[in-house]
């Protein structure tokens, strides 16, 4: 109904004509019909009277108006003489006196001060044209209805809102309902608990067809009604509110039932058997996996209808846990389908429900062991994304490290941020913490969110260096090389030395600068000729402190200045975080030493050293050309070995290793490898010669490694460019 404040103060014209034009008095907010007789009375005495004093300004403004026209009719005879002697300047000057008139007449005109009335004036929405445009008016409109709803309608357990049925069998159905009746609305709080959406509180309590908070709480609306302490009120409420239900959805409700029953369902009933608060599962992106339900929604893009499932999962976010919904499409199909058969379905329907539920118990289990960060084995497929940040599968083997808050941080991918816990999953947690008997702050998933846990865990692969997803089941422990240290084909003390500054760097040595924080890191430079074993030092000593290893090479970090900085300054972060061994691997052009020509490789060298100033854990660093390197590298290298070329004693160690290693039996004898060690070879051919050797027995179906598939290889390695001169004459 339109608002309007009655008020007895004098009105303009205007206004007092326009109200006179509706034929109504301005209220507020009910109906002139309402006001009592005394009110009308005063009212058409109060119109009365403006009647009258409208009269009266109306004859004074008359008079003002005839005096106006007079004055300016004998100004205009006065003006036109002046004319006929003047000529152009007699013209002006009656220009001139007319401007003057129309400042008189503003003069005259009392000024409207905004906002000046302390009441409130009531417009209302005019009809519009063709095109739909429309404005407002001051008239009240004509075709007004009273409102449904009032005193009358208040005292009604429930309001019914009809509509026109489109269904066949209905002339009407409901549009909503309102329900009125504290009874009931205390009685569906209880049936419609931790249903999202519905407020059972509010004193104004509505539900929109098709009612779905009644489909899916169907058997507890009817077990509810047979409780044998419900008092006569609340029965007669109930028995009212079940014979609208029955009419409104009880075909649904049969359908419903009838789908459980039989495990299929059509697309348009689709949204029946997802009950918000259920547990359901998908293989979406990933292995079978557990949500919870949240909503449903039929909606439609480029490629057709669909039902989009919207649904929880249990996150880690790289500080703490919470829920990240995911949505999952079902396209629409004709007929009915197998509900087991649709891209995301209830968990109650799967066959081995329970066996379902344990190995997602299991695997949320290792899933909340994740956090934080961890050094862990990987091999199987894992997800990276392309431009458009779809999901790609890529092939991973070897060290990974898991770290969800440095992926949030350091990788290019999209962060995924999580939603806190709402009220009933606090109070899940609390419990669950008072049955296992923690009393301190530590947070613990209990079994239910634990299935609910995400199939995959965000970290990086040392070996490939990339930031990537990992899937949960295909992570392992580290399998360590134990024996890669003693292996190391080193004088005793040189060995000696770099595993004692390694150990106490990784047992936290307190040894500082006289500036806090700067030169707290080991910085060991290895130089020597290839394959002689540089690399297979860091590799060794990390084995040995079971440490990861984060090796880089200067194309890793960048070309320009600035961004060899940044990728430098991370990395030197992550390293720490980690608390891993940083190889960076021939390195020469960090050490090179600075020219006055070269200024951008100057750059690069200098923000080099100041980065290992304030570097705090342990650095290899390898080089061919130790000759080259800064004066300023001198004085921040705390070891240098230089290896020398092998000598023959050296080359029978790594034969004899190598062979040892390997996957096929051996058949040489001590003079066999002996023979062999007089070849020059380093380290890194010996290895390649062996794996040759060992494929090419593998090829001949031979159970051994003998003597001549080595020397096989070795006749082809004769023909590589650069062959060693002795290989020439051993063959």
């Amino acid at each position: 109904m339109p608002r309007c404040w009655p008020s007895f103060r004098s009105r303009s014209k205007k206004e007092a004509g326009g109200s006179t034009a509706s034929g109504k008095l301005p209220d507020s907010g009910s109906s002139a019909s309402t006001l009592d007789s005394d009110a009308k009375t005063k009212a058409a005495e109060h119109d009365e009277k403006e009647k009258n004093e409208e009269k009266k300004e109306d004859k004074k403004e008359d008079e003002m108006d005839k005096k106006k026209k007079d004055k300016k009719d004998k100004k205009n005879r006065k003006d036109a003489d002046d004319d006929k002697k003047d000529g152009d300047a007699g013209r002006k000057d009656g220009d001139d006196d007319n401007d003057k008139n129309s400042d008189d007449d503003e003069e005259e005109k009392p000024k409207v001060i905004v906002g000046s009335v302390s009441e409130a004036k009531n417009i209302y929405k005019g009809t519009s044209d063709e095109d739909g445009n429309w404005t407002w008016v001051d008239k009240y409109p004509d075709d007004v209805e009273e409102a449904a709803e009032n005193e009358e309608t208040a005292k009604f357990a429930v309001l019914v809102r009809n509509q026109k049925s489109n269904d066949s069998r209905k002339k009407l159905e409901a549009h909503s309902i309102i329900v009125q009746s504290p009874q009931l609305r205390a009685a569906l709080a209880e049936i419609m608990a931790d249903y999202p959406g519905v407020a059972c509180e509010l004193t104004r309590l509505e539900f929109e067809a098709p009612f779905k908070p009644f489909v899916h709480r169907w058997n507890e609306f009817q077990k509810y009604i047979e409780k044998p302490d419900l008092d006569e009120k609340t029965k007669k409420d109930m028995k009212v509110l079940i014979d609208i239900m029955n009419y409104e959805i009880g075909d649904n409700v049969k359908a419903f039932h009838d789908y459980v029953e039989n495990g299929v369902v059509c697309f348009k009933d689709l949204w029946m058997i997802f009950q918000p608060g259920t547990v359901v599962v998908s293989a979406h992106q990933s292995p079978l996996s557990a949500f919870e339900m949240v909503e449903t929604e039929y909606m439609t893009n480029k490629c057709g209808k669909f039902l989009q499932v919207r649904c929880d999962c249990v996150d880690y976010g790289g500080k703490e846990f919470g829920r990240y919904q995911e949505q999952i499409n079902i396209p629409q199909f004709i007929g009915t389908k197998k509900i087991t058969g649709l891209r995301v379905y209830p968990l109650h329907f799967h066959k081995e429900k329970e066996a379902v539920m344990a190995k997602l118990i299991k695997r949320g289990e290792v899933f909340e062991k994740l956090s934080g960060h961890h050094y862990k084995q990987y091999s199987g497929k894992a997800i990276t994304w392309d431009r458009d940040e779809n999901e790609m599968e890529v092939q991973i083997t070897g060290r990974i490290i898991v770290d969800i808050d440095s992926f949030n941080r350091f990788s290019p991918w999209r962060v995924r941020y999580l939603e806190d816990w709402n009220a009933k999953d606090l109070d899940r947690f609390t419990k669950h913490k008072e049955q296992l008997g923690i009393s301190d702050d530590k947070f613990v998933l209990p079994p239910y969110y634990q299935m609910l846990a995400r199939p995959r865990t965000r970290g990086y692969s040392l070996k490939f260096k990339k930031w990537l997803d990992f899937f949960v089941e295909q992570i392992t422990e580290v399998e360590w090389n134990s024996t890669a240290f003693d292996r190391l084909v080193l004088p005793p003390d040189q060995k000696e030395l770099i595993m004692s500054f390694s150990e106490s760097q990784i047992a936290g040595s307190r040894f500082d600068d006289i500036i806090q924080g700067k030169g707290k890191g080991i910085i060991c430079l290895l130089s020597g000729p290839p394959g002689v074993g540089k690399t297979l030092t860091a590799e060794a000593v990390a084995e040995h402190l079971k440490v990861p290893l984060h090796m880089l090479s200067s194309g890793d970090l960048g070309s320009g200045p600035w961004e060899v900085e940044r990728e430098l300054t991370s990395t030197l972060e992550l390293v720490a975080r980690w608390n891993a061994i940083l190889l960076l691997d021939e390195c020469d052009v960090f050490l090179e030493a600075r020219s006055t020509h070269e200024l951008e490789r100057n750059k690069i060298v200098s923000i080099f050293l100041r980065t290992l100033e304030y570097y705090e854990g342990i650095m290899f660093m390898t080089t061919n050309r130790v000759e080259d390197i800064d004066a300023a590298f001198q004085s921040r290298i705390h070891v240098s070995i230089e290896y020398p070329d092998l000598t023959s004693a050296s080359r029978r160690t790594i034969w004899a290793n190598f062979l040892r290693g390997s996957t096929i039996k051996s058949s040489l004898t001590d003079k066999d490898i002996a023979e062999l060690a007089e070849l020059k070879l380093n380290g890194r051919q010996i290895k390649n010669v062996l794996k040759t050797a060992q494929l090419l027995a593998a090829r001949k179906k031979s159970e051994t490694l003998d003597r001549k598939f080595i020397e096989t290889i070795l006749v082809i390695e004769k023909k590589r460019p650069g062959a060693p001169q002795q290989m020439m004459h051993y063959l």
